[in-house]
This record gives C-alpha cells, sequence and structure tokens, in this order.
C-alpha cells in the first residue's frame, strides 16, 4: 500500500521558534516544503516537480527572511509582494505558504481538485497576489503594483520571478526597457535559471546568451549568485536595498529538481538521454517513494543533530500501489496526429513543423528526429513563431505550426490574422484544446479559440473525435484543402475510443451518427465530450429515452443538406461545445438553422462551458460545469419537459 503523508504546520512553527543558526534553520524549512511538494503533487497525480523544486530555496528565503509580507500581513499597504510569472512552480509556492499558515490544510493538500489549489496560481487562493501561468506578463504586472505603490505613496518591494525559458516571450524585453523607462525602481526580478525548459536545456531550445550583459544594456542592476545558497542570497539581496535609482534582477543560478538526487537537472538529463523527464505529471510509485525517503532521511539528520526530537508526519492518502491508469490503456489523438505528420513529411518536402517548446507533448518528436532540417523550433515564443510561419507560406512552403490551443489562438492572434490576410495556407493545431485536463487551471485551458480562428475569412476549423478522424483531418488539410485551417487536438488519453460509424467518410462539412436515436438529436465533437454524449445516451436509454448522438469534426463548416437529412423529424436539437458559450459549434448550428426552411422552426439548446472554467479533476469539473453523462442527461430531459408537445411518459 502506498501511503502519502505530509509534514504538518505546527512542525514548522516548531522549528521556526529554535535558536539554531538562520541558514541552518533556513535549510531544514526549505526541505521540509520540498517533501510537502512531492507529496501534494504525487497525490494531485500532476504538477511541475522540476520547476518547483528549483525555485524553492528562493521562495522559502524570501517569505522567512527577505520580506516584511508575514510580518506586516497581506493588508498592510507597504508590504512587500512576491509571485511568480512562470507560474509552474505553484506546488512549492503553496508549500511554503502553507508551511507559514497562510494557505489552510483543506486547500494544500487538494491540489488541482475542485475545490483546492490550482495547478497555476490563482487569486482566488490565500497569499496569491495575480494569476499566472500564462508565460512572459509577470514583470509587465509587477510594474503596474510598483506603480500602484508609488501613486499611493506606500513603501514595500515587488518581487517577480520568471523562468529562465520564460525570456524567449517578447513581452518579457518590452517590459524591461518600460520599467527603466518609467523609473519604477521598487521592482525585483529574479530569474530560476535552471537552464533546462520542458524536456530540453534553454541552450539547444533558444540559447539565451550572455544576460547579465543584456539586463545591463536595458538599465537594470544585475547581480547573479547562487539560487540555492541562503548566505549568497542574503548578500545579493542586502546590495539591492541599496539600489534605489534602477529596478534590480537577480539571475539565481539554480538546479531543475533540487532535493531530489535523481531529479536534478545534469542527473535526470543524462538518465534521460538528453530529455528532462520530471517537468510535469507526478512521479511513478517506486519514484515517489524513493524521492520522499530521501528527502526525509535528509530532515531526519537535521532534525537529529539540533535537537528536535521525532520528525511528525500524518497519512494524508493510501492507495494501491501500481494502480492502473487510463493512460496506459486508451487511444490518443496526439499519437495518431504525430504518426500521421511524419508519414505526410514523408510524402510532402514542402511541409515544414514549428513548434513552440512543446515537442513532447504536441506529438513532434518523430517528425523532428526524422526530419530534423524542415522542423523549426522557436521556444516560448508564439507570436515569432506565427510571423515566421507567414513569411514561409509566402514562398512556397506549407507551415504546421503547433502549440497549446490558449497561447496559439489568443496570444498570436494579430500575427494569425495578417496571415489570412494575405491569402496564404497555414496549418494551425492547437493542442491542449477544450476543458480537460483542468488540474493546470484557467490559464491552460483552451475555450477561446473556435470563436478566434471563427473570425478570420474562409479558415477551416476541425476537431477529430478518436485517431483514425484525426489521420483523416491532418491528410484533408494537407492535401484538399485550399485555405489556412485550424486543427484542436485534446493533450490527454480519451476516455473510451470513440467508434467509428460503419460508412464512416471523412466529407467537408459532415459529420456521423455514433448512436441512432428519435426523440432528439444531440451532436458534440472531440473525444472528451463524446464520450459524455454517448454516457448521456446510454442513461436515457434506460429511461426509455431515445437520444441520437452524431459526432461533427466540423465546427464551423455545414453541410446543411446533411444537416437536415440528420435532423430528419426530431424537433429538439442539443449541441455540446467543449468551448466558451460563443462562437463554437452552437453558433454555427444555430447560423445553419436560420439558413435552412425545415429547421428554422426546431428548438436548438446549447451546452457549453459558462463562466470561467473550473479547476480539478475531469469527472470533478465536468460535473461542476453541467457537462458529465449523468448531468448531461438530465438537462436533456429537463429541457424535453419543457416543451409540451415533447411530453414523454419515460421522462414524467
Amino acid at each position: 500500500m502506498l501511503e502519502i503523508k505530509l509534514i504538518a504546520a505546527n512542525e514548522f512553527q516548531r522549528v521556526r521558534k529554535t535558536g539554531m543558526d538562520a541558514h541552518d534553520k533556513l535549510r531544514l524549512l526549505a526541505d521540509m516544503c520540498c517533501a510537502n511538494t512531492l507529496a501534494t503533487v504525487k497525490r494531485a497525480g500532476s504538477g511541475h516537480l522540476g520547476s518547483s523544486l528549483s525555485s524553492l530555496d528562493i521562495v522559502t528565503w524570501l517569505y522567512y527572511a527577505g520580506m516584511n509580507t508575514v510580518d506586516l500581513g497581506f493588508d498592510h499597504p507597504d508590504r512587500d509582494i512576491y509571485f511568480s510569472s512562470k507560474g509552474h512552480d505553484a506546488p512549492a509556492y503553496y508549500a511554503v505558504l502553507y508551511s507559514l499558515g497562510i494557505m489552510p490544510k483543506d486547500l494544500f493538500i487538494n491540489l488541482r481538485r475542485l475545490g483546492g489549489t490550482h495547478g497555476h496560481p490563482d487569486v482566488g487562493l490565500p497569499g496569491i497576489e495575480t494569476n499566472s501561468g500564462s508565460l512572459g506578463m509577470g514583470i509587465s504586472k509587477a510594474r503596474g503594483m510598483a506603480l500602484a505603490k508609488k501613486m499611493r505613496g506606500a513603501g514595500g518591494e515587488v518581487f517577480v520571478m520568471t523562468g529562465d525559458g520564460e525570456l524567449q516571450e517578447g513581452q518579457i524585453w518590452e517590459s524591461l526597457q518600460t520599467t527603466v523607462h518609467q523609473s519604477v525602481n521598487n521592482i525585483t526580478t529574479i530569474v530560476d535559471m535552471n537552464k533546462i525548459q520542458s524536456d530540453k536545456p534553454v541552450g539547444e531550445i533558444m540559447d539565451l546568451g550572455d544576460l547579465e550583459k543584456k539586463f545591463e544594456t536595458f538599465g537594470w542592476h544585475v547581480a547573479r549568485g547562487n539560487g540555492h545558497d541562503f548566505a549568497e542570497l542574503e548578500r545579493v539581496f542586502a546590495e539591492f536595498r541599496e539600489v534605489t535609482d534602477k529596478p534590480k534582477v537577480l539571475i539565481a543560478d539554480t538546479i531543475k529538481g533540487k532535493g531530489v538526487s535523481f531529479m536534478e537537472g545534469p542527473v535526470a538529463l543524462k538518465a534521460g538521454k538528453g530529455l528532462y523527464p520530471w517537468h510535469s505529471g507526478a512521479p511513478d510509485d517506486e519514484s515517489f517513494e524513493a524521492g520522499y525517503a530521501e528527502i526525509i532521511a535528509r530532515i531526519n539528520e537535521q532534525f537529529d543533530a539540533f535537537g528536535l526530537g521525532q520528525l511528525n508526519t500524518e497519512v494524508i492518502e493510501k492507495r494501491e500501489k501500481n494502480r492502473t491508469r487510463l493512460k496506459d490503456r486508451a487511444e490518443k489523438v496526439v499519437t495518431a496526429y504525430g504518426q500521421a505528420l511524419l508519414e505526410l513529411g514523408r510524402e510532402r518536402e514542402d511541409i515544414v513543423v514549428m513548434d513552440a517548446d512543446l515537442s513532447a507533448d504536441c506529438g513532434l518528436r518523430p517528425f523532428e528526429h526524422a526530419f530534423p532540417d524542415r522542423f523549426i523550433e522557436n521556444g516560448i515564443a508564439e507570436q515569432d513563431m506565427v510571423s515566421t510561419a507567414g513569411g514561409l507560406a509566402l514562398h512556397g512552403c506549407l507551415p504546421i505550426v503547433n502549440s497549446f490551443g490558449v497561447f496559439l489562438a489568443s496570444r498570436s492572434n494579430e500575427q494569425i490574422y495578417n496571415n489570412a490576410t494575405e491569402n496564404t495556407k497555414i496549418i494551425y493545431v492547437c493542442h491542449y484544446a477544450g476543458l480537460i485536463p483542468a488540474g493546470p487551471g484557467k490559464s491552460h485551458q483552451s475555450l477561446r479559440d473556435i470563436s478566434l480562428f471563427g473570425a478570420l475569412p474562409d479558415c477551416i476549423i476541425l476537431e477529430p473525435g478518436n485517431e483514425i478522424e484525426t489521420r483523416q483531418a491532418l491528410e484533408w488539410c494537407v492535401k484538399e484543402a485550399e485555405q489556412s485551417c485550424m486543427i484542436r487536438l485534446v493533450i490527454g488519453p480519451s476516455p473510451r475510443v470513440i467508434p467509428v460509424a460503419e460508412d464512416n467518410r471523412f466529407i467537408f462539412g459532415r459529420g456521423n451518427v455514433l448512436n441512432e436515436g428519435a426523440e432528439a438529436v444531440l451532436f458534440s465533437y472531440g473525444p472528451v465530450m463524446l464520450n459524455e454524449a454517448l454516457t448521456a445516451a446510454e442513461r436515457l436509454k434506460e429511461q426509455g429515452f431515445s437520444l441520437k448522438i452524431v459526432n461533427m469534426p466540423w465546427l464551423n463548416k455545414i453541410d446543411i443538406d446533411w444537416l437536415e437529412e440528420t435532423v430528419g423529424v426530431s424537433d429538439t436539437v442539443f449541441v455540446m461545445d467543449d468551448h466558451a458559450g460563443y462562437g463554437g459549434l452552437g453558433d454555427a448550428l444555430l447560423n445553419a438553422f436560420m439558413l435552412s426552411d425545415s429547421l428554422r422552426g426546431k428548438q436548438l439548446v446549447k451546452f457549453s462551458v459558462e463562466g470561467h472554467p473550473a479547476c480539478g479533476t475531469p469527472p470533478e469539473v465536468l460535473a461542476y460545469h453541467g457537462l458529465c453523462g449523468e448531468k448531461l442527461a438530465a438537462r436533456i430531459l429537463h429541457a424535453m419537459k419543457e416543451r409540451p408537445d415533447q411530453l414523454l411518459e419515460a421522462a414524467s
């Protein structure tokens, strides 16, 4: 049986009251936070351990020794402010807040669960100053906070941490020069220089060059030091307190995965044959137990050395070891996409694949290895990548641009529009589409991309529901489409393998029926929502209600003749979007209904993600938004009851 244990907040209080050397005390507190970080990520089943552990010592020093925040309180106008721009280090950030009693236990232990802490910082949580996770914004937001302090005559410094890979975002460099020009000198930026991005060294993705000279050229006061050495941190921040005429930046040399020997950057890269394996996700049971035991042994050694007695921990979860996980048995559309991309690359020498430091997540590695000359790694710089794609397209290439949908669709929207005005063909692939997985929180859930791409003239938007349809969609976009296309792909494993209709043909503007039914029709798309739609149909069948389920991969182009035939005599049509309520398939169907004499009088009921998306496990979040199969079935019956002509004995 696997036991996940927590070091309780009162143990941190006990350590804080001891008279040991200040730096020894900080080392012990940081190790205790390290253990709790590992435990909460393991319990959540996902998180970013590497980035959390590289920054943990710095955050520990700031809250315990470098800032006045805890003493003054979070409501005091003169308090110091700290936040992380990179956001991946949220589990460690939460661990420090918990250790100080700022974040309650019930929140802290429920990382990435509904009602718990979010995968990336969120202002709804105690001690969190701003939302982050969408990279590049931190220094700009810190400048706004610092300006507000100056306008109000308030004291206190604003500390903001960035990742080193994050420095590839263009907004960072805009914010550096503006901060100096506006004489906003109550800002300290800390660069977590762990030298590894998602799974490769920063120098391989996009070499940052001489950072010290770059920051100095922009007019910042620069220091460099060991981000794990508390004496060094004390020295640097004492120096910074004497600098009042410039904003300050510490380039902190850190180790990704610090504190767990086999997760530490150089060791992990060697074991991973050049790829860092601990950036995201939770460790397997054996790795967790080994890592946790290593940290606890170090803590116990310090407890013994300083006469603190026994370290008390409490079990917060027990589970069977090595339990089978969904991802081990279900298909992933991104895997099919990567294979199809490789095959098309062999056929078409004009294909150029572009990536924003997400090659593994986006299934691009097979193409990257097979055709390195036609694979362009752009780093964390989506706007630059999209405009580069525009230039490639103008000169005869077919760029296939990849990133997470929430970043590609919105951050690069103006660049995408500019490309569209040139009437070239580019294929944009928005990975991590939709509501699920919801653990990372709203910064990563892509629920606006259909509407953003849908506003472009002639752009065709698709989302496949299974591996077969994924290959068909990509092949259609490459071989048949004359204009730009956007493909949405979910990142996780499918909850079930979505069936393929016997007469399945991938025809422009047409979907296919997955489940026959006579009393109403439900349109949806993608593995996540189609699974819930089929579940709803199964529940409704038990109650005597017959629901037709239609998989509609074409999200903004609909063959009206096919639509009329598919809807048939049903008077009520439902549509479920893995998207916000505006601009999705529901609106496309509404427009199509208005163009059809036979459909115009029918009832169309839209289900979508209302409000900001929730953070939690897939079942929690789907239920929260009323989109799980059970709640969907109930909503459909309720809607049918609202129509006098549709009352059914089975539904009463």
